[in-house]
């Protein structure tokens, strides 16, 4: 469908620096919003029709990506200088059910974008949003794993991502375009779905110290360690690749420290105001599960001085207290 306009974006030249969102009515969108306005920028932001974003001053248009036309009238008519592709099927268990809806979002709708921009005469810094689930299986002598490791992607979602990856590096070699890629591991904070695992944990838990359902909590598999990140850290990083990035580099961002599932899990039960018992759940394994995935941050560190600064359990209490007010 083309793309609808919602609210005028008349940001002037010359004034603010401008970035477009595609697809900001997530998790990470949100934050991303905020932090750009509150760093003095015009921010112009795409979502699905039906979907829902409520942020005073963000210039909101309704986009399907895969109606490239759509791509390229908005990008036309705001002239950004930023573009931050944020669009995606970001779920690995919707993965395994939805392949196709996977490979069209993750792959047809990031070439449209990267099309898109490659016909403009104003071309825009732009960041394709991966993740570190690209990388699959990662040996235990290649832990913490760089951006120069290879790939085994173990899902279907994560070969998407490593799929859109590549697409990046060639249109930014064979194009010019001036294109940056992250491999984000982990991200949690307040007002995450439910579909993850973290902000599951702390639902289920919030449910039941409401009374809402029995003294429960269903599990997957405990026994992964995965690197998590405050999505606020995370969105700051993306903001710093944007504007110092090298262009056709991929970037891991995470904490650098890779966490076992099981002792995220006896963190927010330390939390909980009821006694909670615990049972593994077989429809919440994953046909394949990587055993541990750790990020070497060293990169984005030495291009941008970036670190995480959010402590994991100040985020796990913020999500928990999140869910508290929410249930």
């Amino acid at each position: 469908m083309k793309s609808t306009l919602l609210c005028n974006f008349n940001g002037k030249a010359g004034t603010a620096m401008k970035s477009f969102i595609i697809g900001g009515a997530g998790f990470v969108g949100d934050y991303l919003i905020r932090y750009l306005q509150a760093e003095g920028q015009k921010v112009a932001v795409t979502k699905m029709p039906g979907e829902t974003i409520d942020i005073p001053d963000a210039d909101v248009y309704d986009l399907n990506i895969l109606d490239k036309n759509g791509i390229v009238d908005l990008l036309e008519q705001v002239r950004p200088d930023y573009v931050y592709h944020l669009a995606a099927q970001s779920s690995v268990a919707v993965s395994w059910k939805n392949p196709q809806l996977t490979i069209d979002v993750n792959i047809k709708g990031s070439v449209n974008v990267l099309e898109a921009i490659r016909g403009l005469s104003h071309k825009p810094r732009t960041l394709l949003i991966g993740s570190g689930e690209e990388y699959g299986p990662i040996r235990p002598e290649e832990t913490p794993v760089t951006e120069e490791n290879a790939i085994r992607p173990g899902n279907i979602y994560a070969a998407t991502k490593a799929c859109q990856n590549m697409f990046g590096r060639i249109y930014a070699q064979a194009f010019g375009l001036e294109v940056m890629m992250v491999r984000a591991f982990n991200h949690i904070g307040p007002n995450q779905d439910s579909l993850f695992v973290v902000a599951d944990f702390c639902r289920q838990t919030a449910e039941i110290e409401a009374g809402l359902k029995e003294p429960v909590i269903k599990v997957g598999n405990l026994s992964v360690a995965r690197d998590f990140t405050d999505v606020r850290d995370v969105v700051r990083a993306y903001d710093l690749l944007i504007r110092k990035g090298e262009t056709g580099e991929t970037y891991n961002i995470g904490s650098g420290r890779a966490i076992v599932i099981e002792d995220i899990l006896n963190m927010i039960l330390s939390k909980s105001k009821t006694k909670i018992q615990v049972e593994k759940d077989p429809s919440r394994f994953r046909p394949v599960d990587v055993p541990t995935i750790e990020a070497d941050t060293r990169k984005v560190y030495e291009v941008t001085g970036w670190v995480p600064k959010i402590p994991l359990e100040q985020t796990i209490q913020e999500t928990l207290d999140y869910w508290r007010r929410k249930i």
